[in-house]
């Protein structure tokens, strides 16, 4: 019988994890997000008249995240600085959903200005009674080497990622304790994770946002009923990369590289649902290579230090030869 035993131990625990290693070479999200979507709770169920700020929802990940919980059910309130674009996403709400005009609030925001945070806040729950679920998704990222940066664009993106997140968040978390129920999605990034050439100062802004609500989470252990849960994408097809900061605040981005070689935002933005829905804390959300970096952080950094190198090099000098930083993994250098 022993022996039986270990025979089939013998056979069963390679097969194991085989099965585990071809589903990681596969696979876009951590093994938590990836169990939770194929048996958790379905976002289309749970998420289903739930009112949901989301903050840039005019473009990009925040943009689909709205015709997805639209389709959910869900009653938005679309926020970000341009009020023509974000009816632009109210009407595609509406016309491919069920829910009618009063269902979508369109409000404008600009998360430099902390001090009307308070009375917007004040405006989504006089509209709508109550906030179920905040997404913290505004920002802007940056694409330029630190020795050529105005120490002006670190401020202005601390200003704009870390402390307009933190001062909505103070806002709303408040109105959620006196409920005792609620979620706080707040989307980082990969380089919250790791660190990035040609990003320090946005690096910077994630880190801080991970350490805030990292430390957040368990001030709140009275209240079990509301989810403090961090969104860590990798490369994304996504406006954002249009709006980036470079060496000088008011100085655009030369130029916009291909995004094909990113994951679609309709599937980055299922994964986000499915972890919301399930409560999941931290989510890991990127195609390989990049989902190997986050295991390789977690638990080897040794190892991880020694491709970031590898590959930050590369990045570099491809970013200098005027090759989009993005597609700095997947394109040779311009010779001249």
């Amino acid at each position: 019988m022993d022996c039986w035993i270990v025979s089939a131990l013998s056979w069963f625990i390679p097969v194991y994890l085989l099965i585990h290693l071809l589903c990681f070479l596969f696979a876009d999200a951590d093994f938590t997000l990836l169990w939770a979507s194929l048996a958790g709770h379905k976002p289309e169920r749970k998420l289903k008249g739930l009112v949901v700020w989301i903050t840039g929802a005019s473009s990009g990940i925040g943009e689909e995240l709205a015709y997805q919980l639209a389709k959910c059910g869900s009653r938005l309130i679309l926020s970000a600085r341009r009020e023509d674009e974000l009816h632009r996403v109210k009407r595609h709400c509406l016309e491919t959903s069920d829910l009618k005009d009063d269902d979508v609030l369109v409000l404008p925001l600009d998360l430099l200005e902390r001090t009307s945070h308070e009375e917007k806040t004040k405006t989504v729950i006089r509209y709508f009674g109550h906030i179920d679920i905040l997404i913290n998704n505004g920002g802007r990222s940056q694409r330029s080497l630190f020795l050529e940066t105005s120490v002006d664009v670190c401020q202005a993106l601390m200003e704009l990622n870390f402390l307009g997140t933190v001062s909505i968040t103070k806002q709303v978390l408040p109105h959620m304790t006196q409920r005792g129920r609620g979620s706080i999605v707040t989307v980082s990034s990969l380089v919250g994770l790791a660190g990035a050439p040609l990003a320090t100062g946005y690096c910077a802004t994630k880190h801080a946002l991970q350490g805030f609500f990292n430390a957040l989470r368990p001030e709140l252990t009275d209240y079990p009923k509301i989810l403090i849960s961090m969104v860590c994408p990798g490369p994304v097809q996504s406006q954002i990369v249009s709006n980036v900061f470079t060496e000088e605040l008011n100085k655009p981005v030369a130029a916009v590289g291909s995004q094909e070689h990113k994951m679609p935002t309709s599937r980055c933005v299922h994964l986000m649902l499915v972890g919301i829905t399930n409560g999941v804390k931290e989510m890991w959300i990127a195609q390989q290579p990049f989902l190997l970096f986050y295991y390789a952080w977690q638990y080897a950094p040794t190892f991880a230090w020694f491709i970031t190198d590898l590959l930050g090099r590369k990045r570099v000098q491809n970013f200098k030869a005027g090759v989009d930083a993005d597609s700095a993994y997947f394109t040779k250098p311009k010779t001249s």
